[in-house]
């Protein structure tokens, strides 16, 4: 078979996988996840000491199971490929856990020290947790072997972006009116009715998609399936510059402590609907981002897309702050929704204007990385490359993340305060806990972002010579009634 050179202006993904990886990205976002913290604080009722127990075991779990997951793959090789089979495997028990998780209030009482309650609490988040390390690596893997052309990646992505936008925030919005609605009982619905409902059905929603895109999508870049030691990986990260400097920058932003807007939203400002207000004004600003994203991308560098779209909003926090610290403590603007609404729009409407900056390269770093890896190593070992870089980050950010429910209860925050019933103490802490605090130690990963080297010039001579080894060392799959298929 005569082989073949990547050709920059074809695009290998067929229309049918565009569309199930459209559906399946926008997935990841249709959920209530963005309100899980009130669950546990308003409905599931677990202790926060318990919680920050909770999280610290569940962080040792997470690095354990990185320690096996990554191997578990690269061995891997099958007809369906070397990622597939693992997103399908684990699409309907990933599912199951979640329902799961969901209807744990139906079996448990509010009791924050019930034992039993914490156990299956407990176990649940371990088990979703090796779903989603799962999960996680064989779709990063998987889009990185997707397509020859890198450039056809960032289409797939913007795409994505711009699509899902429309309708993956639907269960949010509705979320926060339900819960508005139910704290002013002005409608005859329990808390734990509508997270109940609302859980379950996006999890089940979510668990379609997934294996749609699983079934779907091909794999085209050839990947090795020999095992490799978590030695080779680390030593992999350290040979390459670009994957050291992202897990660098992982690794100083994870080390945040961060209380969560949304408690700030309902426990101080009094609405959980304001955080879907807020996002309004900015809903054609982030449409418009990608009309110039690529026309941007020819311009100005990776690099530095990634650093501004990474930490516009870090800069604004710190802004949105100190407006709502004037008039003090007690009678601060924080406190009052006529002054922080309009600050937060504002806030929301510069990160949306830049939103396809925030978005896109960030996964075009992180692929070009790994394949900045072949290049200097000779063979893709994405599943130790990417599980060693989670594992160290992952070390960081536990150590830190489990602190949040303990400094939540340090500030006074309690379980039985009832609604917009904590102490003035306590509602500037959740304000500066989820503003300024993380903010700040966020901008402190602009360090080793600035020192990640993969330039237009390295770029595109990456690109050329892997295009050389891959034809020299595989034969390319003849796709040509495929892609007439997909025209």
């Amino acid at each position: 078979m005569e082989q073949k050179s990547i050709d920059r202006n074809r695009r290998y993904v067929s229309g049918r996988e565009s569309l199930a990886y459209i559906l399946f990205d926008s997935s990841k976002s249709f959920n209530i996840d963005k309100y899980n913290d009130r669950f546990l604080l308003d409905v599931l009722k677990i202790d926060l000491d318990l919680r920050s127990l909770a999280a610290f075991i569940n962080g040792i779990w997470d690095i354990v199971n990185d320690s096996f997951v990554g191997a578990l793959v690269d061995k891997t090789a099958t007809r369906w490929g070397k990622f597939r089979p693992y997103l399908l495997a684990f699409a309907v028990p990933g599912t199951i856990l979640t329902c799961l998780y969901w209807l744990l209030p139906i079996f448990f009482g509010t009791d924050p020290y019930h034992i039993p309650k914490f156990i299956a609490y407990l176990l649940l988040i371990m088990l979703k947790e090796l779903t989603v390390t799962f999960q996680g690596l064989t779709e990063t893997g998987l889009l990185g072997t997707i397509t020859h052309n890198p450039d056809d990646r960032v289409r797939l992505f913007a795409v994505a972006e711009v699509v899902s936008g429309i309708w993956e925030s639907i269960p949010e919005v509705l979320m926060a009116l339900l819960i508005d609605l139910i704290n002013r009982r002005m409608i005859g619905v329990s808390m734990r009715s509508a997270y109940v409902s609302m859980g379950v059905f996006c999890a089940a929603a979510c668990g379609v998609l997934g294996i749609f895109f699983a079934v779907a999508a091909k794999e085209r870049v050839p990947s090795s399936s020999h095992g490799h030691s978590y030695r080779d990986g680390l030593r992999s990260i350290i040979n390459n510059r670009p994957m050291l400097m992202i897990l660098l920058a992982d690794i100083t932003a994870s080390i945040t402590i961060n209380t969560g807007v949304q408690n700030y939203f309902i426990d101080v400002l009094g609405s959980a609907s304001i955080s879907e207000i807020i996002l309004i004004p900015g809903i054609p600003l982030s449409l418009l981002s990608y009309t110039y994203f690529q026309k941007l991308r020819q311009r100005v560098s990776v690099k530095s897309m990634w650093i501004f779209g990474q930490h516009l909003s870090d800069v604004t926090s710190i802004a949105v702050f100190f407006f709502g610290c004037i008039g003090g403590v007690k009678d601060g603007f924080y406190r009052q929704i006529r002054y922080m609404l309009p600050a937060f729009m504002l806030r929301d409407m510069l990160y949306k204007g830049t939103l396809s900056l925030n978005k896109i390269p960030s996964r075009e770093i992180l692929l070009d990385a790994l394949d900045y890896g072949e290049w200097k190593n000779g063979y893709r070992g994405e599943g130790v490359t990417l599980t060693a870089k989670g594992m160290v980050h992952k070390l960081a950010g536990n150590v830190i993340g489990s602190f949040n429910s303990m400094v939540m209860k340090r500030i006074g925050y309690s379980l039985n305060a009832g609604f917009g019933g904590q102490s003035d103490k306590t509602k500037f802490g959740l304000f500066a806990l989820c503003m300024f605090v993380p903010a700040v130690m966020k901008l402190l990963s602009i360090i080793p972002k600035l020192l990640y080297n993969i330039n237009g010039e390295t770029r595109e001579r990456m690109y050329a010579e892997l295009s050389a080894a891959r034809a020299a060392k595989f034969l390319y799959k003849d796709e040509d009634a495929e892609l007439s298929a997909a025209d």
